[in-house]
């Protein structure tokens, strides 16, 4: 159906409606269009739960923000145990490329959210960096950032 993407495999519940394929999404509570940039969102909600023990109740999915009088969505919103965004994750099919147009968006949707932990992915490539809006200092990181980081967000 989709292509093998850079994560572990996962057990979604997939079914087809009018010739449409849906995935369950387990945070939403409901099946939703299986696009290719959904099936990336999915796999890194799930990758984010199973693997980095990031409690469920900390993650939204296309959480909505104003950007210059614009209505924009976050495809990926983690919060920190204190209730302040942790880390905002730009999810893009496979076909796309993760250039410096994607790096763009993503950084101006965190910046609007003053996120300190940026992502962005394709399914098969993943970035991440740690942004200190107050010094203006950008680290690539060369993981995932750690969620049980003291200090992760100073408020």
């Amino acid at each position: 159906m989709f292509r093998k993407l850079n994560f572990p495999d996962y057990p979604f519940k997939i079914q087809r409606v009018e010739n449409k394929f849906m995935i369950f999404d387990q945070l939403r509570k409901k099946y939703v269009r299986l696009t290719e940039e959904e099936w990336v969102r999915q796999h890194m909600v799930a990758y984010v739960i199973h693997e980095r023990k990031i409690p469920q109740g900390l993650i939204k999915i296309e959480s909505g923000l104003k950007y210059e009088k614009l209505k924009k969505r976050t495809d990926i919103l983690i919060y920190n145990r204190t209730g302040l965004p942790f880390l905002m994750i730009e999810c893009k099919s496979p076909s796309v490329k993760l250039d410096q147009k994607v790096l763009f968006q993503a950084g101006i949707y965190g910046k609007s959210l003053e996120v300190p932990f940026l992502g962005i992915t394709n399914g098969l490539a993943h970035y991440f960096w740690q942004i200190d809006y107050k010094r203006g200092d950008t680290k690539i990181l060369s993981e995932f950032p750690d969620f049980n980081l003291k200090n992760a967000r100073k408020s």
